[in-house]
């Protein structure tokens, strides 16, 4: 027995194709085929057992996307702007490009466009901030079956028992779900190492709370093989050809 239909968009953005918005962009302008046979017609279903290809166009499209990568500074939004502070990619420009960015890219401002956070840095938080116009990469990094991780120095106030240290590992809950696994460690006196593979809203802030300790300063040094490394405050680069998360 076939398996049923499923939308064209869907199925493109669960292969890892593209977003869903960047498919139906892309079947509009007549640049999908399925099994060889054109698709311009929104909302078509396919069988998922069909061949999906991008006609060369697209692909051109998706190779001109670029995704940057920013030390977030504090009191600086991760997307939109609110209760009057200005979001952090207000601060990409030529002039606050990173010095050692190896990129060959020339920064345009049409590399503004459609530019979104693929994950959050709350507003008292810095550190590695990826911002992207490919629907891929946001997918990898956000979507809900993301297993990439994420990497967290925080710097704490408080007394961390060994249960404490434990339950921040495997066995907290927030807003009534269990947290998935983390890897938390005490490398020294007042500082923690998180590495997550989830991004609920300030829960690294959270989970030290339901431990008894108060978070002083929280950086994000990692996402997946990216690192922060000598990338200074308030400055950004390009990923790299080569570079995967």
């Amino acid at each position: 027995m076939e398996t049923e239909k499923v939308r064209l968009s869907k199925l493109m953005s669960e292969q890892g194709i593209c977003s869903r918005r960047e498919a139906d962009s892309y079947i509009e302008q007549g640049l999908v085929f399925v099994d060889g046979e054109r698709v311009s017609e929104l909302g078509t279903k396919i069988f998922p057992t069909q061949k999906i290809t991008l006609a060369k166009g697209a692909q051109v499209q998706q190779q001109a996307r670029v995704t940057i990568l920013m030390h977030k500074p504090m009191a600086y939004v991760s997307g939109q702007a609110e209760d009057g502070y200005q979001p952090a990619v207000t601060l990409i420009n030529a002039a606050s490009r990173f010095a050692g960015d190896k990129s060959p890219l020339r920064f345009s401002p049409s590399h503004l466009k459609g530019l979104a956070p693929a994950g959050r840095l709350d507003i008292d938080s810095t550190g590695l901030l990826v911002l992207t116009q490919d629907g891929r990469i946001a997918k990898l990094l956000i979507g809900d079956d993301s297993k990439i991780e994420k990497e967290y120095l925080v710097r704490v106030q408080g007394k961390l028992s060994e249960q404490g240290l434990k339950l921040l590992n495997h066995g907290l809950s927030l807003d009534g779900q269990p947290l998935r696994p983390a890897k938390v460690s005490w490398p020294n006196e007042d500082q923690l190492r998180f590495v997550l593979r989830e991004g609920k809203k300030r829960q690294i802030r959270r989970m030290c709370e339901l431990v008894g300790l108060r978070v002083v300063g929280l950086k994000r040094v990692r996402i997946g093989q990216i690192k922060l490394s000598d990338l200074p405050v308030g400055q950004w680069r390009y990923l790299g050809e080569h570079e995967r998360f």
